[in-house]
């Protein structure tokens, strides 16, 4: 038996266990390359990049390079409704930035794309936390790290803020189920 050569673009196996972010970040990487983002990161930093007040109104949907090149690309924004005009004024700073971000002269052109923009979910509201317990307060007095003494007393208070254990909400499944074939167990 010959052994089988491991071709050029697969990486060879480490033999150790890794965590899930390693390998979520080879499958998010390939759907952002998909619409043109060589750097994911431009999606998740873009309140970085442009700033809380545009990042509001603007989210960056791809950035497209003349054939063979990683440089002079076009950058498409979805921007909501009334905003598109005032960024479009803005573009060159909008450049300016994506550009600083990359390092190098990435992007050339902003072509912006007026309408509905995808939302990010709404964040889960949080308890207010409740004063430290006497029990607790009394311990937590006597570490000398004030910072370690400080998070120590905000998660006590978070804990006894909360009323039992977290509620996980399963997200909605859109997918249909499969029927069963004649030969699979119920």
């Amino acid at each position: 038996m010959s052994k089988k050569k491991p071709e050029a673009d697969e990486a060879p196996r480490q033999g150790r266990p890794r965590a899930a972010g390693e390998l979520a970040l080879g499958v998010g990487g390939m759907a952002f390359k998909k619409f043109g983002f060589v750097q994911g990161a431009v999606v998740s930093r873009w309140t970085e990049i442009v700033g809380e007040r545009y990042a509001k109104v603007s989210t960056p949907e791809s950035i497209r390079f003349p054939a063979g090149k990683k440089s002079g690309g076009t950058l498409t924004l979805a921007v909501d409704g009334a905003h598109a005009p005032l960024l479009q004024h803005l573009a060159p700073m909008i450049m300016e930035r994506v550009n600083l971000f990359f390092g190098y002269e990435a992007v050339v052109k902003v072509v912006f794309r007026q309408g509905n923009r995808a939302k990010a979910a709404a964040k889960p509201a949080r308890p207010a936390p409740a004063p430290v317990p006497r029990e607790l307060g009394q311990g937590l007095r006597e570490i000398a790290d004030t910072e370690l003494r400080t998070m120590l007393e905000s998660l006590a208070g978070k804990i006894a803020a909360a009323d039992g254990p977290p509620t996980v909400v399963p997200a909605p499944f859109s997918l249909k189920p499969r029927p069963l074939r004649s030969d699979q167990d119920v």
